[in-house]
């Protein structure tokens, strides 16, 4: 645990897949002091307390509630999942959160025209890019997509707040899978994190907000190209893990809001959709 930034993924990604979990290496703790216990050995017990410490370093702050009153914009993103059975119920669901921007992944063009259909009285701006759309409650410029794979699982967009301009991108990298003999295949998703991360770094305007699926949690090293230099807004502001994946039995957070320039008032997760994901959200002061 303390040392997952070392793990080579030279070999099946295995760096990644240990840090995508990395908080549920602490249940090694219990097994490790009972069998200490079995073997009635006090050197066995203290030794087990040696990665007690190193979970709690890294990861007590976590389980603090940090949440706080107030903010200036809301912003929601989901992974609605392409094979939702019920798009309108879960449009629904998110407008009434209230957020200012609402960023979904994994559209078709089965369930987009049912989400612009059903978020039409509560939304005045928004934009659909391939996979990704973008509403929003202040209007939209500069829109277009940004070009991290083949097709269009991302863009870019302008949302003119009434404290100043801020861009926003909503993203849904590459998927990765776990194979026997291969690994923890996850070449395609870095790949295009690496095409998204150039774009950020071209980014002019100095308050940015990163939202949507990125298949890996902020601990991955593999993904620091992205959430170098941005704030979790989970992690800053949030009550827990916020694990969003998948939906029936969260393991991971791999759906984030990522800030530069602004500041997380609060971080949460709101309930199950009829997606595999579960929604993010967050209060931000501008």
């Amino acid at each position: 645990m303390a040392g997952h930034a070392w793990i080579p993924n030279e070999y099946g990604n295995l760096g990644s897949l240990v840090e995508t979990f990395l908080p549920w290496w602490g249940l090694t703790v219990p097994v490790l002091l009972a069998l200490a216990a079995v073997r009635r050995s006090a050197a066995a017990g203290a030794a087990a307390l040696l990665p007690a410490v190193v979970w709690c370093s890294l990861f007590g702050g976590t389980l603090m509630d940090k949440r706080s009153e107030g903010g200036d914009l809301t912003v929601v993103s989901h992974n609605v999942h392409d094979e939702n059975p019920d798009p309108d119920g879960t449009a629904r669901a998110l407008a009434a959160t209230g957020a200012d921007l609402l960023a979904l992944e994994e559209l078709s063009p089965r369930t987009a025209p049912a989400y612009e259909n059903a978020l039409a009285g509560s939304y005045a701006y928004h934009s659909v890019q391939g996979t990704v759309g973008l509403w929003s409650k202040y209007p939209l410029r500069d829109v277009g997509p940004v070009a991290i794979m083949p097709w269009t699982r991302a863009l870019r967009a302008t949302a003119d707040t009434p404290k100043g301009p801020v861009a926003v991108y909503a993203a849904h990298l590459a998927s990765v899978r776990v194979h026997p003999e291969s690994g923890f295949a996850a070449s395609r998703r870095n790949e295009s994190a690496r095409k998204l991360a150039d774009a950020l770094r071209a980014e002019a305007l100095p308050r940015v907000v990163v939202v949507g699926d990125l298949n890996g949690t902020t601990d991955d090293s593999a993904l620091r190209p992205v959430t170098s230099g941005f704030r979790s807004a989970q992690e800053e502001a949030g009550n827990g893990f916020g694990l969003t994946w998948p939906a029936a039995f969260p393991a991971a957070r791999i759906d984030q809001i990522l800030l530069k320039g602004i500041t997380p008032a609060a971080a949460w997760t709101l309930p199950p959709t009829r997606s595999d994901h579960l929604p993010v959200a967050a209060a931000l002061r501008l």
